[in-house]
């Protein structure tokens, strides 16, 4: 039984053209390698190591998909996960808090599998508090004082990272005011911790601290949380950075394109060289982006010597140790499963109550084949919007079949084309163009 909450999220997201945020449990299909290598890298993290992977595809072939995926799947092995989309305004590095901003965005979105849908740093700090101050008076003469000096004890280690000093005293202050029930406190703290502050003035009249998180800073508060988290128990920090394509080709200042570029290649360098702990990331970006010789992340040497692929692997075969990892595209037979999961969900209470046979299935995707060639798996998003609408549309009428619509989309070709080479499209006998091949 599918809950109704998560099959209105799957098809309203999905006729939208969007991913789902939650629910994708019951429509994931193939993709099995490259879960695998994502596991292992979390498996790494959970043993204080670090990790960085650059999940690659066309528009529309499951990038996003994907890291909403591996979010949920490390949410269950006890991850912290913070999400966020690239923007101009929202990068690795700028001089106008571009940077800040990206932080405060990872932040406002950080989740975990008690509260999977975003807004848990307060839970997160919360709840660690809420133990530590429990565990120092339950013997019944603990006090405030006490509960303070313990948390200064277990954040030792962080005191040697950036700015570890006042990250501590920001946590000591917000456990004054859950003592208190000073809610400005509480929120005080909190905004320090997502970066909301502007100015160190501000920020050392409400707790007493004399940094702020700024540009310069995203990825050392990134490397510091991670610290932080680890000690608040749980496996590691996940940080999904989605829509790269931005820094490529949508900043036309090559300056500040390099720039971003250098702070990427810093994230690199510490992960794969055994200076970063328990901390993962996930970057999705297109073909382009990689691998555009004048703007992707190749036009930059450092990058491009990192990122290179293995000579030893062909279209054949995929090293899924690399830092790239490249999105298969998904077979005819992965398309089948698929509408047939997304069938399934929109049957919802009824599973057996199909408006499409198999046949059904099946016509339909060889229609899609012939409208849209091989693109109908190499990035599935059309098709899935084109078969939730087909399932909404015999649901709200039910005196039209299935084939009445796919025959009003055209009829397939009685030749499928292989990899898009031919395309051919009948139209109605009225128009003047019956005919069309590349």
């Amino acid at each position: 039984m599918i809950p109704n909450r998560e099959r209105s999220a799957v098809l309203q997201s999905l006729s939208a053209g969007v991913v789902p945020a939650i629910g994708l449990q019951h429509i994931q299909v193939g993709r099995l390698n490259e879960v695998d290598a994502l596991v292992g890298d979390l498996k790494l993290v959970e043993e204080d190591g670090a990790s960085v992977r650059f999940i690659v595809g066309r528009f529309g072939s499951g990038k996003t998909f994907f890291l909403n995926l591996i979010r949920n799947v490390a949410q269950k092995r006890k991850f912290v996960v913070a999400q966020a989309d690239i923007t101009t305004e929202r990068r690795f590095h700028g001089s106008g808090g571009q940077a800040r901003s990206l932080y405060s965005e990872l932040m406002r979105n950080l989740s975990t599998r008690s509260k999977p849908d975003g807004n848990a740093l307060q839970n997160v700090i919360e709840r660690w508090v809420g133990e530590i101050d429990h565990t120092i008076r339950q013997a019944g003469n603990g006090t405030e004082e006490d509960v303070k000096k313990e948390f200064v004890r277990v954040l030792r280690p962080l005191q040697d990272l950036v700015s570890g000093f006042d990250f501590v005293n920001v946590i000591s202050k917000y456990y004054e005011g859950y003592t208190t029930h000073n809610e400005e406190l509480q929120a005080n703290a909190l905004r320090w911790l997502r970066a909301e502050y502007t100015t160190k003035t501000e920020a050392r009249q409400d707790l007493g601290v004399r940094s702020i998180i700024d540009d310069s800073g995203f990825y050392d508060y990134l490397k510091l949380f991670a610290g932080f988290v680890r000690l608040a128990g749980y496996s590691g920090l996940l940080v999904n950075v989605d829509e790269l394509v931005v820094l490529s080709h949508r900043l036309s200042n090559t300056q500040a394109r390099n720039s971003n570029y250098e702070a990427l290649l810093r994230i690199i360098n510490d992960c794969l060289q055994g200076r970063a702990e328990g901390i993962a990331f996930l970057f999705a970006g297109t073909d382009e982006c990689l691998e555009d010789p004048r703007r992707g992340l190749y036009s930059y040497e450092a990058l491009s010597t990192r990122l290179a692929p293995n000579r030893f692997a062909d279209e054949k075969q995929q090293d899924y140790s690399s830092p790239v990892i490249k999105l298969e595209n998904l077979t005819p037979e992965d398309c089948l499963v698929l509408l047939m999961n997304i069938r399934r969900v929109h049957a919802g209470t009824n599973p057996e109550d199909h408006y499409v046979s198999r046949e059904g299935l099946i016509e339909f995707l060889k229609n899609c084949q012939a409208r849209m060639g091989a693109a109908y798996f190499q990035t599935p998003r059309e098709t899935i919007k084109d078969f939730v609408s087909l399932l909404n549309i015999l649901e709200q009428d039910s005196s039209r079949s299935w084939e009445d619509h796919l025959q009003k989309l055209g009829k397939p070709s009685s030749n499928p084309v292989d990899g898009g080479a031919s395309i051919s499209a009948t139209t109605s006998t009225e128009d003047d163009l019956t005919e069309f091949r590349l």
